[in-house]
């Protein structure tokens, strides 16, 4: 292995290469904003009212927080802003993030989109991995039904049938195009058959290559231990597990229904237990590494720089099949940018799609953002520091 300077996470000139100097201000315009929690509030509401009303904020959205959170409203443009990245060693998570439209005819519409987008990904060396959501294909109370174990009755049994069937033509694909499926984690009253959906896909596809990827929510504190089982379970029956490691997106609303309906929350106790558990998945992984592909997901600094460490100690080359990191496009650019530099395998995650259908994703971004303690700072930080260097 050739000799790298020591990995940092501080180094701005790296972080922002891709930036350029008014790209930079307008990111520490954005981000001012980002930080003011009634500021998001206050767009949460009045963006879908203007869309609504039809008042011209399209182009405004474009041009701000779409642009810094977005790789574009289509497959081309996604396709370009990948382009871009790769010229500095960062590859893409195409995500169609346009939230589930209701009915049977959206899901059906919306696999050929996603078998699209796996056909051109496999053109591409820079697009290593797709991204889909289980209720982009499946009504959000049949999904419930099944988690509870209900008997279906003959329609919902055909229902979920061609729910499993639009899973697996979309596995199909990535397999027989060698590109990876990422399947995210949901809601936790509904994440069963989504798990057993995925263990399913995982067992028909990833036999020689890690195709299908499990997302494991660490924030939850059985996930750790299904983390385990999940292992054990594909090592077992003889296939490779896919294991996408995140922190989780929902933490308010798990809280909330719990409280609401009397039952103990799935969520940790405290951020420092979703931390070690996240930290102890990630040591479980390298661990493995011949048995498992693990997607390092995640803008928590300490868990990178642990993986990074503990990848030289076990000798695991940096551009080794088996591990990526990803962060989302627009954010944490001081991970991404020094981990491709000092090459290791690192992803960005590329949201497309409409202006209008992404909304609620940038919404539920911007809202994250500003509950993520120290996050805003940490970025506004970084922004300050390079411009400063740049003398702009």
């Amino acid at each position: 292995m050739e000799k790298q300077l020591p990995l940092s996470f501080d180094n701005t000139a790296i972080a922002f290469e891709a930036k350029t100097d008014k790209a930079l201000k307008k990111a520490n315009f954005l981000f001012s904003n980002i930080g003011k929690p009634w500021l998001v509030k206050m767009g949460a509401i009045f963006t879908p009212l203007a869309f609504k009303l039809r008042l011209p904020v399209k182009g405004i959205i474009k041009n701000t927080i779409f642009s810094q959170f977005c790789g574009g409203e289509t497959l081309e443009e996604a396709a370009h802003t990948a382009l871009q990245l790769g010229n500095y060693h960062v590859g893409v998570v195409l995500d169609y993030g346009v939230e589930a439209m209701e009915g049977e005819h959206s899901y059906d519409n919306a696999v050929p989109e996603f078998i699209r987008a796996i056909r051109y990904a496999a053109s591409r060396p820079d697009i290593p991995f797709i991204a889909i959501k289980v209720t982009g294909f499946a009504r959000f109370e049949l999904l419930e039904k099944v988690h509870r174990g209900d008997t279906l009755s003959a329609q919902e049994q055909q229902e979920f049938i061609r729910v499993r069937s639009r899973v697996h033509s979309i596995a199909e694909a990535a397999a027989q195009f060698k590109v990876g499926l990422l399947i995210d984690a949901e809601e936790s009253w509904i994440q069963k058959p989504v798990d057993d959906l995925t263990d399913e896909m995982m067992s028909l596809f990833n036999k020689e290559h890690v195709i299908v990827y499990n997302t494991f929510q660490m924030y939850c504190h059985d996930r750790f231990d299904f983390l385990r089982k999940s292992l054990d379970k594909a090592t077992k029956a003889g296939y490779l597990l896919g294991a996408k490691l995140v922190r989780g997106a929902y933490m308010e609303k798990e809280n909330k229904r719990a409280a609401e309906n009397n039952y103990p929350t799935p969520i940790q106790p405290s951020k420092a237990a979703t931390d070690k558990d996240y930290n102890a998945a990630v040591q479980l992984c390298l661990d493995n590494i011949d048995k498992l592909g693990v997607f390092i997901g995640t803008h928590n600094e300490d868990s990178c720089m642990l993986a990074a460490r503990t990848m030289d100690a076990k000798n695991i080359p940096h551009n080794h099949p088996h591990v990526s990191f990803s962060q989302l496009l627009g954010m944490s650019d001081n991970i991404t940018f020094n981990l491709a530099h000092a090459g290791y395998t690192v992803t960005k995650y590329l949201p497309y799609g409409p202006v209008k259908d992404v909304m609620p994703y940038l919404i539920r971004r911007a809202q994250e953002n500003t509950s993520i303690a120290g996050q805003m700072g940490r970025e506004l930080g970084l922004i300050r520091k390079e411009m400063k260097r740049r003398g702009i």
